[in-house]
């Protein structure tokens, strides 16, 4: 299988948990190398009652900020998968799901204790308002 289709796969958890309520937030990290760009944090945000994704991309030196889509950040989030980063982690009130590749670019993953007793807040007043 390929990252595209694993990382479909991991991304449709993440979409599940917009849906039910428990997302908390979505880091990309473990890079290969000394690279520039170190992290990819998500989160949502709400634009004109809309529910969007904010991609934070952290580089050394700078943050660059991108606000997409739900379905449209998983185009972007995918092209980084493997290039440069190894593993992105996804956490809900229910649990974290670690999606990551080991240096054979093996992708497994695994299921945690969740981290976040609290879903984001944008999200409770997104679904709180669709009510």
């Amino acid at each position: 299988m390929s990252f595209k289709e694993t990382f479909s796969e991991f991304y449709s958890k993440v979409k599940s948990s917009l849906d039910d309520g428990t997302f908390a937030k979505l880091t990309l990290a473990k890079t290969i190398g000394n690279t520039e760009l170190m992290n990819i944090y998500v989160r949502p945000i709400l634009d004109e009652n809309v529910l969007n994704l904010e991609l934070k991309f952290k580089f050394q030196k700078e943050e660059i900020v991108e606000i997409h889509t739900v379905d449209s950040a998983f185009s972007r989030l995918v092209e980084f998968i493997n290039n440069p980063f190894l593993s992105a982690i996804l956490f809900t009130t229910e649990f974290d799901l670690t999606y990551k590749l080991n240096k054979k670019r093996v992708v497994s993953v695994n299921e945690q204790f969740p981290s976040f007793a609290h879903a984001s807040p944008v999200l409770l007043e997104y679904l709180q308002a669709k009510k």
